[in-house]
């Protein structure tokens, strides 16, 4: 209970540091930037080319508007340039260069700016936010995006009854390609859901992502988990309605991933440590060979076949493509965009022109060659070593060397695992949220190396030191 004096060497009551309306504001506006790009294409269907790119400037310049006086306010030699996630960086501005010899300069330049506006808004909120406030900002947008896949889903299948296109445009139903519709209505049917976003494989990376902030919250027992557990169980059955394979393997991954970190955790010495390091890697290599050679079987429990939906196809005219430029590629263009004539009518897939190469490796080498990959390779490999260490490494910052382990540092190297695996068969990780997630826990992993450490755990500006306090 806060309690007012007028004893004259006594400060006048106020608010947390944290708890100041501005920086509540601040965090809302985060939660609204994830929003915009972990559902860019629930903002796509809604408003359209137009709107959606009036959306996308307009909480960019809100973005930098918050990030820049932040730190020029806490002086700028403070802020900690040399931790940016350079590689990915490096990346960008290869991108950028590209538009010299692109085969499509004005996509190369039209999706480079997009990306460009997704890195300076991961780079506000790592700023501006401390480790716990991304979780839960996560966990917001999550959240979001999981109730209103709910909301869209019921008025489709009870009021409206039939699927929606979208932009809610009415076309006579002889003349539409069902891939096109923006929600089909199946959420009480044997058919796949779409959700908000208007796509089953994204609806369900939405929920095993959701699932994963779920898990480190409960774990860190934060209040109210009884709605956290309803929230979960929401996930599953969506994740379950939107059927994807991908996902579906993703999750055993993702699961052998988790279990070698806590045993790496358990490990008392550096010997028992690379016991476990020699035994996961065996199991892994097996892993691997055994996927490889039985992969026809266990595409069939999921019902694919061999030709992985068509992606061997579209693999085949990516590469026979990519190959003609290897060293640094045909130009930049993460999408695709499929109004460009290079890319309109190109690979097809149920008639509608494919915006990606369905292989996030590929698809760099396509756009920039051989130089892209090696270093977007670094770029991922650098999140995965410091998202490993930063899950399994116990936290220290002096002599005290037992402390307790944070929950929530297991999220990165869990949204990582998930990413890498998403690659193999889809080109996320490399725009919008794949490549949000990317600039947002590297530069923030860099900058705050330990959970609830540092004085920008309580400043805007990210700095760290021995000051600060565990927090689980």
């Amino acid at each position: 209970m806060a309690v007012y004096t007028k004893h004259p060497v006594a400060a006048p009551p106020a608010a947390p540091a944290r708890e100041t309306t501005g920086h509540l504001m601040v965090r809302a506006y985060a939660v609204l930037c994830l929003f915009s790009v972990f559902a860019h294409t629930a903002v796509y269907n809604l408003l359209g080319t137009a709107g959606s790119a009036v959306v996308l400037v307009v909480l960019t310049l809100g973005a930098l508007g918050i990030w820049v006086p932040a730190i020029a306010r806490q002086r700028p030699t403070r802020f900690p340039w040399r931790r940016l996630p350079w590689a990915a960086l490096g990346y960008g501005a290869l991108a950028l260069i590209s538009v010299l010899w692109s085969r499509w300069p004005a996509a190369t330049l039209l999706t480079w700016s997009l990306t460009a506006a997704i890195t300076a808004t991961a780079l506000m909120v790592a700023t501006m936010l401390t480790w716990q406030e991304i979780v839960r900002a996560l966990s917001t947008t999550l959240k979001l995006i999981l109730g209103l896949s709910v909301v869209i889903e019921l008025w489709v299948a009870l009021v409206v009854r039939h699927p929606i296109l979208p932009n809610f445009a009415q076309l006579p139903p002889g003349k539409i390609n069902p891939v096109s519709y923006w929600v089909r209505g199946n959420l009480f049917n044997g058919g796949r859901i779409q959700g908000i976003v208007g796509n089953a494989h994204e609806l369900a990376m939405m929920c095993l992502f959701a699932l994963l902030v779920f898990a480190v919250l409960y774990a860190a027992r934060v209040r109210r988990r009884g709605l956290l557990i309803g929230w979960a169980v929401l996930a599953v059955v969506l994740l379950v309605k939107g059927a994807s394979t991908t996902v579906y393997l993703g999750i055993v991954v993702i699961l052998a991933v988790a279990a070698a970190a806590l045993i790496a955790r358990a490990a008392k010495t550096p010997a028992a440590r690379r016991g476990v390091y020699l035994a996961f890697t065996a199991i892994a290599v097996v892993g691997v060979a055994a996927a490889v050679l039985l992969r026809d079987r266990v595409l069939g429990l999921f019902g694919k076949g061999s030709d992985l939906t068509g992606r061997v196809e579209i693999w085949q005219a990516v590469w026979d493509r990519a190959i003609t430029r290897p060293v640094f590629g045909n130009g930049f263009s993460s999408p695709w965009v499929p109004w460009d004539p290079a890319f309109d009518r190109w690979i097809l897939n149920h008639g509608i022109t494919v915006f990606h190469a369905h292989d996030m490796w590929l698809d760099v080498f396509l756009q920039l060659g051989i130089v892209g990959v090696v270093v977007m390779l670094v770029a991922w490999l650098a999140l995965l070593w410091r998202s490993w260490f930063f899950a399994v490494d116990r936290p220290r910052w002096d002599l005290d060397a037992q402390r307790p382990y944070s929950a929530l540092s297991m999220l990165p190297l869990l949204l990582t695992t998930a990413l890498l695996f998403e690659g193999i068969a889809e080109s996320a990780p490399i725009m919008l949220w794949g490549w949000m997630l990317l600039i947002l826990l590297s530069f923030k992993m860099k900058s705050v190396p330990l959970i609830g450490i540092g004085v920008g755990e309580r400043t805007p500006v990210i700095s760290h030191g021995p000051q600060a306090r565990q927090v689980p």
